[in-house]
């Protein structure tokens, strides 16, 4: 039994008898008088409980309350896994978006920073202990998130300023947030652009200003979501697919072999070590990156367009060096 369940143990004994004896304590706890005497030292002074010890009965009982705040456990209890675990999750959201919930979350994180208090594992610990490194980040501009994360849940259109950095300028679009996605260290807004008539992904960091409104998002269903933009490779959607066929290694089969380029790739390794993965594609653009980074260490084996494509951008790359 942790820290934490013994508090409860406590409280429920006390309040289901009048008086209970040392020893009753310290065999339903299964713990030493010290350790006893320290979590009710713990719990008089973090939650202010009202726990004395009757001399003429023989034993701990609650006594009237004393002035200060009213004594009372959380409503929802957890033991020291569970609270480490929310802890955790709240360190990985704060790394994902800064500020994000941070208000709403905040009475909770400090109830439960209070029921770990000093116990074998320090609750700072956390954030020294637990590293999210982040390379290569995009940062957008935090006001815009709630209120399209607000559209998303709620199911409202929105106006957004976008910038189209291929041809340098801003297009002014009403658009149906269908959900957000965080892929490779940025945000993307994957909605319905009413200006194109078609499902597009936004990326936060290119969003300039975001206004919402009172008019109901249009839906589009999941199957059509996932036959736009998750059939393809990466961020880029479409909806004609072709499949790419790439050889690595033996040596680097060790590494790309354990690694998901897309939910449904398929990956099988030759009698000789080397490694063949299949991947579904609609835009070359991303997949063309990801082989560079293997080059010299992968083959292009089909389709012929796509082993030009990276031929050409490796050309280019030698005269730009």
């Amino acid at each position: 039994m942790d820290r934490t369940e013994r508090f409860y143990h406590i409280d429920r004994l006390l309040n289901e008898r009048r008086v209970v004896p040392v020893q009753t304590f310290l065999d339903e706890l299964e713990v030493s008088l010290a350790t006893f005497k320290r979590d009710l030292e713990y719990l008089r002074e973090r939650f202010n409980a009202p726990i004395v010890w009757d001399r003429d009965a023989g034993g701990y009982r609650f006594d009237a309350p004393s002035s200060g705040p009213r004594y009372e456990l959380p409503g929802l209890w957890f033991n020291a896994s569970e609270v480490f675990a929310l802890l955790t999750m709240q360190q990985l959201l704060k790394n994902l978006e800064p500020g994000l919930l941070s208000h709403h979350v905040e009475p909770l994180l400090t109830r439960l920073r209070a029921i770990m208090g000093e116990g074998e594992i320090s609750v700072a610990d956390i954030d020294k202990r637990i590293r999210f490194h982040r390379q290569a980040a995009r940062a957008h501009d935090a006001k815009h998130f709630t209120p399209i994360a607000t559209a998303v849940l709620q199911r409202r259109r929105i106006t957004i300023d976008h910038y189209v950095r291929t041809r340098d300028e801003t297009v002014r679009r009403e658009v149906s947030p269908q959900r957000l996605t965080f892929y490779r260290e940025a945000w993307y807004l994957d909605a319905w652009c009413h200006l194109r008539e078609e499902l597009r992904s936004f990326a936060l960091d290119a969003i300039r200003a975001v206004t919402l409104t009172t008019e109901k998002a249009k839906e589009v269903s999941d199957r059509e979501m996932r036959k736009v933009l998750d059939g393809g490779y990466g961020i880029f959607s479409g909806k004609d697919v072709e499949w790419a066929e790439l050889e690595f290694t033996a040596e680097q089969a060790r590494w790309v072999s354990r690694e998901v380029w897309h939910q449904d790739q398929q990956g099988r390794f030759q009698d000789d070590g080397t490694y063949r993965l299949r991947v579904p594609f609609s835009n070359p653009t991303e997949l063309t990156m990801d082989i560079l980074r293997h080059v010299p260490a992968v083959k292009v084996i089909e389709p012929a367009s796509l082993r030009e494509r990276v031929r050409h951008q490796l050309a280019e790359g030698m005269k730009s060096i």
